[in-house]
């Protein structure tokens, strides 16, 4: 009877100050892990609750997953945004028309969704958006003035994959940045190209990635210059060879995006690091790098692409020069796998108990763990841990469940969050609680040290 008191006392003054509870919260955890779940991160994803599957490749994502997703796309946004890209956001059905303008409608293949409307008029679930951006921007530019440009979108694509496989890696549906360049002259092709090679390598260090550039085919796309990006995985799709200063991480804090010299300099200065993925350059790679040269397997989460006029030719779109005469604009285009990242850092960042996420992209920062939901001291101890951090910008995941410590903290290694804080009986009578780094190492703090520690 005193412990139904003590925690109904508990869960009143908490109402006031932690509206979203673990026992209240979405969060459908699995102890076993699913047969037909294949590598780690679709695993892992699923035995932490964050996405379910609806149907073949095609997942619904729960509100543990949502939260790291709009992490992810928050960095992607911020980081186009500082390259000078401008946002949009268009439909994912597209008519088939504009395909058929490109010539890409018959040899884009079975990948594309096809559909036929109620007045029999052929449409698309979009997979790219070369076309629909080259006639928005068809629409909106008219001279030389309106150059250079370069419009993104973060928007959900279908592909038809024959075989989905490996969960958000290689799903039907995925949500998708991507961005298409135009400008008057190849100079200028090249420096939006560039740009773009730089924002890349932010977005991804932000989140805690090595992510290394490598020379792509350009496949259904189309052009001549190609760079996908890799983050290296032990359990990633395809070997990947490179020079081994790509372990030591890019400071690209100090490039000027503007300063085509500068940036001209640092993408050859990245090229003498050679690396590769396929097997026609592995002997180039060898020859390039001798002893640097290292071997891991990869995961590709973006790719960047110059093609010069193949769509705005096919489309008929030009400018009015500075000399008054028509240009055709040359295109790039970029693009980055938000929902793929997901799985990607999974991949690259787990132990044998879970996720753990880089702190950039976790979905709460600090997993706050009580251990005795009926005592009271502790009751009290972590509903002001929790008001404190909050009101200090602080994600907070508060375990107030009526579970076993094992079993809280098995949850709470599995959705790896980057802080551990634990509050037991012992450890408020002796003033102090103790804070783990997930994976690493944990300490006894008192209160106000604990709270230093995490707001800092």
């Amino acid at each position: 009877m005193l412990a139904r008191r003590v925690r109904a006392k508990a869960e009143a003054r908490l109402e006031k100050v932690c509206p979203l509870r673990l026992s209240r919260y979405f969060l459908p955890v699995l102890k076993e892990t699913p047969g037909d779940a294949q590598v780690v991160s679709h695993q892992l994803m699923l035995r932490a609750g964050m996405i379910r599957q609806t149907a073949a490749g095609i997942y619904a994502w729960l509100p543990l997953g949502l939260r790291v997703l709009s992490k992810i796309e928050q960095i992607v946004r911020e980081e186009q945004d500082r390259a000078g890209a401008i946002e949009v956001l268009m439909p994912t059905i597209q008519s088939a028309e504009l395909w058929k303008q490109s010539g890409r409608y018959e040899a884009y293949g079975p990948e594309m969704l096809r559909i036929i409307d109620r007045h029999d008029r052929e449409m698309l679930f979009s997979p790219t958006a070369e076309e629909l951006f080259t006639v928005i921007f068809q629409n909106g530019a008219r001279s030389y003035r309106d150059l250079p440009r370069n419009l993104y979108q973060i928007q959900w694509k279908f592909r038809d994959e024959v075989r989905p496989r490996f969960g958000v890696l290689r799903g039907r549906e995925f949500l998708m940045k991507d961005a298409y360049s135009f400008d008057l002259d190849f100079a200028g092709a090249r420096h939006s190209y560039n740009r773009m090679f730089i924002a890349y390598l932010r977005t991804f260090a932000r989140m805690g990635l090595h992510a290394i550039p490598m020379r792509a085919d350009t496949g259904p796309i189309g052009g001549d210059l190609s760079h996908e990006f890799i983050v290296l995985a032990p359990t990633g799709e395809s070997d990947v060879f490179y020079h081994e200063n790509w372990e030591k991480g890019r400071d690209t804090s100090h490039i000027d995006a503007d300063d085509a010299t500068a940036l001209e300099a640092y993408i050859d200065g990245l090229n003498a690091d050679y690396a590769a993925t396929d097997e026609k350059r592995d002997a180039a790679a060898e020859a390039q790098a001798g002893d640097a040269l290292k071997q891991s397997r990869g995961i590709e989460v973006g790719q960047v692409f110059y093609f010069g006029d193949k769509y705005t030719k096919a489309m008929g779109v030009t400018v009015q020069g500075s000399d008054g005469q028509p240009v055709t604009p040359l295109m790039g285009s970029y693009g980055i796998g938000v929902s793929r990242l997901m799985g990607a850092i999974i991949e690259a960042c787990h132990d044998k108990d879970g996720i753990i996420w880089p702190e950039a992209v976790a979905p709460y920062k600090v997993a706050l763990i009580n251990l005795r939901v009926d005592d009271a001291a502790c009751a009290a101890a972590a509903d002001g841990l929790y008001a404190r951090l909050t009101a200090a910008g602080v994600e907070v995941l508060y375990d107030d469940r009526d579970e076993r410590g094992g079993a809280k903290f098995a949850t709470a290694d599995l959705i790896g969050l980057p802080w551990q804080l634990v509050v037991g009986p012992k450890g408020i009578a002796a003033g102090v609680v103790e804070l783990k780094r997930r994976g690493g190492e944990k300490q006894e703090l008192a209160i106000d040290a604990a709270v230093e520690r995490l707001t800092a």
